[in-house]
């Protein structure tokens, strides 16, 4: 992969793929279309310093959002955050131009908004392996509108409320995406049962290695990081798929191991909590407890 360029503001980002100056130096709506690629200047991997939402038709080219793929081949938008690293492949001989729409969002524009704390928390935008957005023909009309009305009152003559209205939009076409969103977790439950698979195949290795013991139960990041899925996005899955969390999706399987050992094994009650990587017996039977409405002892009676 080249040296990412780092694209500092809107106006940078205008002027590098040879647009105009923007209307707004905080927002920008781009049709894809418009913009000049030159072959001589084209950059794979580039960190911009604002938001960008990206609504994209006849994508032909592998794209990156960090380190990993992302599945944009069926998907047509996708949210990428300030400052996070965007790295495109496009096949030789490919020329490179899209159809589609680009939304473009410096965080100043938010100023001290209920927007501006709150856009940090859509997970969309902060996902390690990103999944774009599928829309139906419908859902897609919805996003262009609301792109193209925030264009229209950017180029509108300023008054009192359009950075007001303007926000109004921005938060609209959040909340929808994160709609189409859940939608697409809930709709491709049986397509998304790998990760489920992927992560008790991953606990299971944990468990069976000398790792639980001498480091303790694996954090959700740990988890997360070897499935290529940042926390937020893996507790949503599971969340989805499920009904827990990865927190409580972990510690269910450390109690059916600790069940196994209190059944099968003559390891002491201290012996297991070590084991299974708690510091303390106290905290793993607090635990147990809390799980199985017995304490440890209790439950390992219970099979004589």
């Amino acid at each position: 992969m080249s040296t990412p360029i780092h694209i500092k503001t809107i106006t940078d980002y205008h002027r590098l793929v040879g647009l105009p100056k923007p209307a707004h130096p905080l927002v920008s709506v781009i049709r894809f279309e418009d913009i000049r690629y030159d072959p001589n200047q084209v950059h794979n991997a580039i960190i911009n310093g604002f938001y960008s939402i990206a609504l994209k038709k006849t994508f032909r080219a592998k794209l990156r959002y960090g380190q990993q793929k992302v599945d944009f081949d069926e998907g047509v938008m996708l949210f990428v955050a300030p400052k996070q690293l965007i790295s495109v492949e496009h096949p030789v001989d490919t020329e490179m131009k899209h159809e589609g729409w680009l939304l473009l969002l410096d965080a100043d524009l938010l100023g001290k908004s209920a927007l501006a704390s709150k856009i940090r928390q859509y997970e969309y935008f902060s996902y390690h392996v990103n999944e774009a957005l599928h829309l139906s023909d419908k859902e897609e009309a919805t996003m262009v509108t609301i792109m193209k009305n925030i264009k229209e009152e950017y180029q509108t003559p300023a008054d009192h409320f359009s950075q007001e209205v303007i926000i109004a939009q921005l938060e609209l076409l959040l909340t929808y995406a994160e709609r189409f969103y859940q939608r697409q977790f809930i709709s491709r439950k049986v397509t998304s049962h790998h990760v489920v698979s992927e992560l008790e195949t991953l606990l299971r290795s944990y468990f069976e290695s000398s790792r639980l013991e001498a480091e303790g139960i694996p954090s959700v990041t740990y988890l997360a990081d070897a499935l290529h899925l940042s926390p937020n996005y893996l507790s949503r899955l599971l969340k989805t798929l499920t009904g827990q969390s990865t927190k409580q999706f972990i510690m269910d399987k450390v109690i059916e191991l600790a069940k196994e050992k209190l059944s099968t094994t003559g390891l002491t009650m201290n012996e297991i909590a070590y084991t299974l990587g708690f510091d303390y017996p106290q905290s793993f039977s607090k635990l147990f407890k809390s799980k199985t409405k017995m304490s440890p002892m209790e439950f390992r009676q219970s099979f004589n």
